[in-house]
């Protein structure tokens, strides 16, 4: 376990408690984005999204939204896991899901909807800073869909400085390395202004506190999954089934191995996903 103190961005304590500070979340938006944003309220971390009781739900990192409507999903990604596109792809689908109300039937409604991925390694290995998608026709690539949705995957390892602004590779380096040295070394005064508020972020009592009961209740959900998960392995004489407990518990998926121990298809789908036999 870390001292708080030595936390980095790309650790989701850290960067949730960040990102609840509405000047924090603006300041990483607008430099990112390249334009002013508003924020309409307080950014929401850890966020529940679900579509219906009978289907797994997902936490995301920072969710809000501006006085334009459009909403915002931030996260960081410390491990590529080997499906992150497709992660995004679902994590704007349980956004979408709940843009319209019961019986509204004007589409045109919907927000904008922009999932931004932050992590220290490049996952479409051109090496950029940062890869924007949107929609596309594939038969006329400058003919774009509109559909109001964006998916941002930024690399704080990029090796393109000239395809974007300096203030942006500057806090993806500051991102990953939190200290006061590299905020130093920073020419933008939003990112000094950052250091100032988690400085206090990581001398606050009252956040201290709150890290030690996060890591003790993550250490009994991991204890107990993995439990639950051996305990199921050996009755059934799978030692796949520790494996695959402690491939989802590195990566902190705790509530999937909540529901791989109950749900016998889903356990195959994670096992084909991690390539578990």
């Amino acid at each position: 376990m870390k001292d708080l103190k030595d936390l980095n961005l790309l650790d989701r304590f850290l960067f949730a408690e960040a990102m609840e500070d509405s000047e924090n979340m603006r300041d990483v938006l607008e430099i990112i984005l390249g334009k002013d944003v508003v924020l309409q309220h307080l950014p929401q971390t850890e966020k529940e999204q679900r579509t219906s009781p009978a289907y797994r739900f997902a936490k995301l990192d920072v969710w809000t939204k501006d006085t334009d409507d459009a909403i915002y999903d931030t996260e960081v990604q410390g491990k590529d896991t080997k499906n992150l596109p497709k992660r995004s792809r679902y994590y704007e689908s349980l956004i979408d899901y709940k843009l319209l109300k019961p019986g509204e039937r004007d589409f045109n409604k919907m927000s904008d909807v922009y999932i931004i991925l932050i992590a220290p390694f490049d996952l479409f290995g051109e090496g950029k800073y940062m890869y924007t998608f949107r929609m596309t026709c594939q038969e006329s690539s400058s003919l774009l869909l509109n559909d109001g949705a964006t998916r941002i995957f930024l690399n704080t390892h990029g090796t393109n400085p000239e395809d974007v602004s300096p203030e942006l590779v500057e806090l993806l380096h500051y991102i990953e390395n939190t200290t006061q040295e590299m905020a130093d070394s920073c020419a933008s005064t939003r990112i000094h202004k950052m250091q100032e508020r988690i400085c206090s972020i990581k001398s606050s009592e009252e956040v201290s506190v709150k890290y030690m009961q996060r890591w003790e209740e993550m250490e009994m959900e991991k204890d107990e999954a993995r439990a639950e998960g051996r305990a199921e392995g050996l009755s059934e004489g799978r030692n796949s089934m520790a494996k695959l407990m402690d491939k989802l518990l590195e990566a902190n998926r705790v509530n999937d191995c909540k529901r791989a121990v109950k749900d016998p298809e889903y356990c195959q789908t994670l096992m084909d996903e991690l390539g578990i036999k």
